[in-house]
């Protein structure tokens, strides 16, 4: 089992950043993605950024290019995601997520939100 722990979400006006952070733990080996999806009430869990644990390779949603970025801290099993250039479409619950051997393992969410 893999266990994910997120931090930092929070209220922050337009065009403002957060920095998102998930602590994985637990059995944690042969971990091949960990990234961040994101969901609205009554709408579909859709992806906003991962990278692989190995070679460290970035995907994003294109409406967060370029503004938001994905990074990791192997030796603390940690992954970040900064996001800037915050708008109210970004309000949302971010779910970390990690992959290893076909099993999804998700957070439990936190929000945020984008709000004047």
């Amino acid at each position: 089992q893999v266990q994910l722990v997120e931090s930092g979400g929070g209220l922050v006006q337009p065009g403002g950043s957060l920095r998102l952070s998930c602590a994985a733990s637990g059995s944690i080996f042969r971990l091949r993605t960990m990234g961040w999806y994101r969901q609205a009430p009554g709408k579909q869990r859709e992806l906003v950024a991962e990278i692989t644990t190995g070679g460290g390779v970035t995907n994003y949603a294109d409406s967060v290019k370029g503004r938001f970025t994905i990074s990791r801290d192997n030796a603390k099993n940690t992954v970040y995601l900064q996001m800037n250039s915050l708008n109210v479409e970004d309000t949302d619950v971010y779910f970390c997520h990690a992959l290893k051997l076909g099993a999804d393992y998700w957070g439990q969410g936190t929000q945020v939100t984008v709000s004047s």
